[in-house]
């Protein structure tokens, strides 16, 4: 109990630091600087910031992965089908992705634990992040409906831009289709 008092501590402290408020779900670990938008970040607009806690609890930023391509892919809900399909895409292609430098981060409304289990049923060599109340799949325009976000996916180059962006989504070809865009960046 007391571990676990200090986590929320040190969360609020670093998202008061970003000017953000931690999430009313559990402290989740989101900041959103923008509202929500009706359509995606459009390509060429800087990638909104965000905090995010991974599987393993770990507060998670965009600004951390600057420097590299950053494949952020918004997902319905773990151990469903199609997003296990999706995830476990990403993971076979994981030699081919550390090839072009990118860094994978999957998003969902899905709590930490279950991030956690499909992570490690899955081995997964990426991080799962929690969007606890969808805050920051609104930021980038992504639909909530029910509580899931709807399957959508941003490449952000090395700098934070939005170079390109897959609203619809199909796993069985997706990653194919990520890596040639990885490939098309300067």
């Amino acid at each position: 109990m007391r571990l676990r008092m200090i986590e929320i501590v040190v969360i609020a402290a670093m998202l008061a630091a970003c000017g953000g408020s931690q999430q009313a779900s559990g402290g989740g670990g989101s900041t959103a600087e923008a509202a929500p938008r009706e359509t995606p970040v459009p390509v060429g607009e800087a990638a909104p910031a965000f905090m995010l806690q991974d599987q393993t609890g770990r507060v998670r930023q965009l600004s951390e992965y600057r420097g590299n391509p950053v494949v952020l892919y918004f997902y319905p809900r773990d151990a469903t089908p199609g997003c296990t399909a999706e995830a476990c895409a990403f993971r076979d292609a994981w030699d081919r992705l550390q090839g072009t430098g990118a860094v994978v981060l999957g998003v969902s409304t899905d709590d930490v634990e279950s991030h956690r289990r499909f992570h490690d049923e899955h081995q997964l060599p990426f991080e799962l992040l929690a969007d606890l109340d969808g805050r920051v799949a609104q930021q980038y325009g992504v639909p909530v409906q029910m509580g899931m976000t709807a399957r959508m996916t941003f490449l952000i180059d090395d700098e934070g831009v939005v170079r390109h962006v897959w609203e619809d989504v199909d796993p069985g070809v997706h990653v194919d289709q990520v890596i040639a865009e990885i490939d098309e960046l300067p």
